[in-house]
């Protein structure tokens, strides 16, 4: 992906519909103008505190978390040194995985700024898997071929499943956790990598709220495919997101390598700001210190461009605006077998 995102540092994409491409000069010239102004948001805050302020600062007094996590096959090796060679969802240990780490620091973190203390959680790149099928044939006692009307579908790079049946948010990082315990043994890690769904799917909620900020955290295990069409879909979905009050938190857990999501960080061009950060979970985790202090260290690395953004959605006058623009995703049921 590096060559592709060198080759559209400083231009407007070509894959960008037409629809979206400046009509004017002053139109292109008030694009660049922005684009100086929120492409490079420095990571200049040295505490928790120090971000917590700006937030208040900046008018912010609440947001609302959407959550997004990675069941691609890739999990199942990215955990090699980082993670006792098991694959990153595994939930048989004693001990939790990186994505229940990561989720568990969230929800001690992130979750105070949850006013309502719900939270839509996806889940993309899984297939169905086999337990799942014989459950079912034991249960309606015919063949599988029959059943494929009635089995949740799976989304591999083209969508995204709710973490609940009713496709209501879960309330608070608690059930969060329990969901994603239920729904982990009845997956099977597929791909390719896309982000594009689940950052569609977060658009879609923000503009069904009337424009009220949220904050998207995606916690995944790699990059994007290298396939030329997933790499274009994924840059221009955020490209479009920027349009909305949206802030995208990219976290990576397991091994990587993540050289090309540090690209995705403050060098994807031509949005109206940067609304993109990358956090490297298994780096922050790995340092020495205690505990407390590498959670700390992970919420200010996750927190700290939050409040540049969160200004740059008012000033660009995009905090509740409202589009009219129809839903551009329809999220799946969880995979989970008939009960």
């Amino acid at each position: 992906m590096g060559n592709v995102v060198a080759r559209l540092l400083g231009c407007r994409p070509s894959f960008l519909d037409e629809e979206e491409q400046p009509t004017t000069k002053d139109e292109a010239s008030k694009r660049s103008r922005r684009g100086e102004k929120y492409a490079y948001i420095p990571d200049n805050y040295t505490s928790i505190q120090q971000v917590a302020d700006a937030l208040r600062d900046a008018g912010l007094e609440s947001s609302n978390l959407i959550l997004g996590i990675d069941f691609t096959r890739s999990n199942e090796w990215t955990g090699k040194r980082s993670f006792h060679d098991l694959s990153l969802h595994n939930i048989s240990n004693h001990r939790l995985n990186p994505y229940q780490q990561a989720i568990s620091i969230i929800g001690k973190v992130l979750a105070s700024f949850d006013e309502d203390d719900l939270i839509p959680c996806f889940g993309f790149g899984d297939c169905m898997a086999s337990s799942s099928s014989s459950a079912a044939v034991a249960w309606f006692g015919c063949d599988v071929s029959l059943l494929l009307l009635l089995l949740p579908a799976t989304t591999n790079d083209q969508g995204v499943f709710s973490f609940r049946s009713d496709h209501s948010p879960c309330h608070g990082f608690e059930e969060v956790l329990r969901c994603y315990r239920e729904i982990v043994p009845h997956l099977q890690l597929s791909g390719p990598t896309s982000f594009a769904p689940i950052v569609e799917t977060a658009v879609d909620i923000v503009e069904s709220s009337g424009g009220q900020y949220h904050v998207l955290v995606i916690i995944a295990d790699g990059q994007v495919s290298r396939d030329p069409n997933k790499e274009p879909e994924t840059i221009k979905s955020i490209v479009r997101a920027s349009a909305y009050p949206l802030s995208i938190v990219l976290v990576g857990v397991g091994d990587g390598p993540w050289d090309n999501m540090r690209k995705f960080d403050d060098r994807i061009p031509a949005r109206d700001f940067d609304n993109f950060q990358f956090v490297n979970f298994t780096d922050i985790m790995g340092r020495n210190a205690n505990a407390a202090e590498k959670e700390a260290a992970f919420a200010l690395a996750a927190l700290m461009e939050i409040p540049i953004q969160y200004k740059a959605t008012v000033e660009l006058g995009i905090l509740g605006r409202e589009t009219g623009k129809p839903k551009r995703r329809v999220p799946l049921p969880p995979p989970l077998p008939p009960t």
